[in-house]
């Protein structure tokens, strides 16, 4: 028998995502870190290690510079501090849209490190050969169609997708092409509400939306857009809390005591017993 501890909360797997087709609403937000993943864990269905770290923790301009070094190593962290939750990573740029055996090494070396559940690429025609190739060999895959922040240096930027007749019959294609290689959930992003109403209507995996349209089979934004960590948002956040303006006014008030000598005080000072 094996001596290792066995985790009485059974974490979710593609599986159990993808049969909440057309059910309760999946509830999924990003993660990046141990103590925030802890956090969210009891309140999520899925976390997803988003290449968006590279723009949210380490100040990069967009998501173009992430490494797999740097998605391993929260994908390691989101793991480390989550349970029930079902953990997806993106795979960056560069990683997966070349070769499927390239695509395939690097999604098991993520897989083997970090222990998450799947692997999340950017679909286009040229990446759903090896969607097809990855889930063929084991290795669970959700697709993202619509506005794809790793193509935003050929978009010209961050823009919302499929307000006209080719460019939505493209991204339907997409998601079509997608479910049928093997996806066993889509994000949709940033594009128009009917079109992500209809992509959810007809394909037969749940859609996750971000952007999108409250019809799809669940829902997911960056936390740290949700919690109101900067200055600005997009659209389609709503923010739930101020962490901005608290972080601001503990740092202001502890910088206060600091200067005026009142920290640390006698509850926060070690001293000498007597004797």
């Amino acid at each position: 028998m094996s001596s290792h501890r066995q985790d009485a909360v059974r974490r979710l797997a593609a599986p159990d995502i993808a049969a909440r087709k057309g059910k309760a609403p999946i509830v999924c937000l990003t993660a990046y870190t141990a103590p925030v993943a802890e956090i969210l864990d009891d309140h999520c269905d899925l976390l997803l290690v988003g290449d968006s770290v590279g723009m949210v923790v380490h100040g990069l301009p967009n998501t173009v510079g992430v490494t797999l070094e740097m998605m391993i190593l929260h994908g390691q962290a989101v793991m480390r501090g989550s349970r029930k939750a079902m953990v997806v990573v993106d795979l960056p740029f560069g990683s997966y849209e070349g070769s499927p055996e390239t695509a395939y090494a690097n999604a098991a070396r993520v897989m083997k490190e970090t222990g998450c559940g799947a692997v999340k690429v950017e679909a286009g025609p040229a990446v759903v050969d090896n969607i097809r190739y990855l889930v063929e060999r084991g290795i669970p895959v959700m697709g993202h169609v619509g506005l794809r922040p790793q193509a935003v240096l050929v978009d010209g930027g961050f823009k919302a997708k499929g307000k006209g007749g080719e460019e939505r019959r493209r991204i339907q294609e997409e998601a079509r092409a997608t479910t049928e290689a093997g996806a066993f959930a889509v994000v949709v992003e940033g594009v128009a509400e009917g079109l992500a109403r209809e992509i959810t209507e007809t394909i037969e995996v749940p859609t996750i939306g971000i952007g999108a349209s409250a019809g799809c089979d669940g829902q997911i934004l960056v936390t740290d857009d949700m919690l109101g960590l900067f200055d600005w948002t997009p659209k389609f956040v709503r923010r739930y809390a101020d962490l901005r303006g608290e972080i601001t006014r503990a740092a202001a008030a502890y910088a206060e005591d600091v200067r005026a000598r009142r920290f640390p005080g006698p509850a926060e000072i070690y001293f000498a017993k007597a004797g």
